[in-house]
């Protein structure tokens, strides 16, 4: 996988233009670097009885766009599952982790209106994976994935306790959180990194990294079990990638079944290694990376990093890099799209249905929870804090990501304390209008095109 070009890069300083309407509501084209391209046609009139929030639910969104609040004091709601019939299912985790109030969330919009007036919760299994396929829901726990039965057109299991699909999956360190995508009889689960970079003494200044990384085994990586087993454990899972520090983002492309990840990159390299790295490069290293993930697939974590304006894989400080070394990095492609640094992509979802303008109908949309290490960035070098979109072509991303709904943070400092929305959730309506979900505010946005 390469970078086509530079059109794949998001400059980690420069903003890119949102769509514009013309006189005719038409999408005109935008400059390079990701915009829709003007044969954008008409979209599917949303219902005549939704009315968008008068500030679209305190974000912003391209021309054309609007949005409700479909749902407001959902907790602190992580990703979100929509069967064919518009019932809507959100992991919602323990409030702690000494907790027991995981949970569902369960919310149907009844009237069509944009706003799920029929709210409820199911469960005591709590977490940040969730995925409803062929009348089952499955829920992804931190050391376990269950599944309901549950048919469409529901809002509840038929049976409240749920069958354990894996259990025993680790729990310890950095990133504990799992995601999970399911593809016919295959489910693929994120198990992250359960530290920054694999060191001797995690996150320490000039600790060294440990050579090879005893993470590997069983974390930084996809595993693929059968969602329709049960108890089943890692060591009988396949592993089919490797390298990958946090993919929390994890989706299916519909068009061709391929799945793909949005990966966290490592920190702190200011912070660990000032005599390689300036503060200033802190904020544009490394990339986060959004790659394909085809079996046998490795990134190079912890020994790899992604510099986006090389648009080059190079070797860790922990492993004997400079900032310019590349060394055994050189083999492994730069990712297919390089978001800006710490954005921490968080769900990755690709589009589908009518509602959307044509510009809008093939790409992925990515939710960007925000960095925590730049704490009063000004607005226009903001990481994060925003959902983008990539258009695709042919099963690749075919332009650079752009805005798509932004203002989450609403300018407050610093962060990431003082913004009072976080995206995190993503899921497609069967129309192909777009779920966005928050775990700072606990408010899910639905957001429409009216032409």
């Amino acid at each position: 996988m390469r970078y086509a070009g530079t059109v794949l890069m998001i400059g980690v300083s420069t903003a890119l233009a949102a769509a514009a309407c013309g006189d005719d509501g038409t999408l005109k084209p935008l400059d390079a670097g990701g915009a829709p391209s003007a044969d954008a046609s008409f979209a599917d009139a949303p219902p005549a009885g939704v009315t968008c929030a008068a500030d679209n639910g305190g974000i912003a969104l391209p021309a054309g766009f609007c949005a409700t609040v479909f749902f407001d004091g959902a907790g602190a709601p992580r990703q979100i599952a929509v069967t064919p019939q518009g019932r809507v299912f959100i992991a919602v985790p323990p409030s702690s982790p000494a907790a027991s109030d995981g949970h569902v969330l369960a919310l149907f919009d009844a009237d069509n209106d944009g706003v799920a007036e029929r709210h409820s919760t199911f469960g005591t299994v709590g977490g940040n994976g969730i995925a409803w396929s062929a009348g089952q829901l499955y829920v992804a726990a931190n050391d376990r994935i269950v599944r309901y039965a549950l048919p469409d057109g529901t809002s509840a299991p038929t049976d409240p306790t749920p069958v354990v699909v894996a259990s025993g999956w680790p729990t310890t360190g950095d990133h504990t959180a799992k995601t999970v995508a399911i593809t016919g009889d295959a489910m693929y689960v994120n198990v992250g990194s359960a530290s920054n970079a694999c060191q001797v003494a995690n996150r320490q200044p000039g600790s060294p990294g440990v050579d090879p990384c005893p993470e590997l085994p069983t974390r930084a990586g996809v595993w693929k079990i059968d969602p329709n087993g049960t108890q089943q454990s890692q060591t009988a899972a396949i592993q089919i990638g490797t390298g990958m520090r946090n993919s929390n983002a994890l989706a299916i492309d519909p068009s061709n079944q391929m799945l793909w990840a949005a990966i966290n990159g490592r920190d702190q390299l200011n912070d660990n290694w000032p005599g390689s790295f300036t503060a200033a490069q802190d904020k544009q290293l490394p990339a986060d990376e959004v790659v394909a993930v085809p079996a046998g697939t490795d990134r190079g974590w912890p020994y790899c990093y992604a510099d986006p304006a090389a648009q080059q894989m190079k070797l860790a400080p922990e492993y004997g890099g400079d900032g310019a070394k590349q060394d055994r990095c050189a083999a492994i492609a730069p990712p297919a799209v390089a978001l800006p640094a710490h954005s921490a992509p968080l769900a990755i979802v690709f589009a589908t249905g009518t509602q959307f303008p044509v510009a809008y109908r093939t790409g992925a949309f990515i939710s960007n929870h925000g960095s925590r290490f730049d704490t009063n960035a000004p607005a226009g070098e903001l990481h994060g804090y925003d959902v983008e979109f990539v258009p695709f072509a042919s099963g690749q991303p075919s332009a650079a990501p752009q805005k798509f709904a932004t203002g989450f943070d609403a300018g407050q400092r610093p962060l990431p304390d003082a913004a009072p929305h976080r995206p995190v959730g993503l899921a497609m309506m069967p129309d192909g209008s777009l779920l966005i979900g928050d775990d700072t505010g606990g408010r899910i946005w639905r957001v429409y095109y009216q032409p």
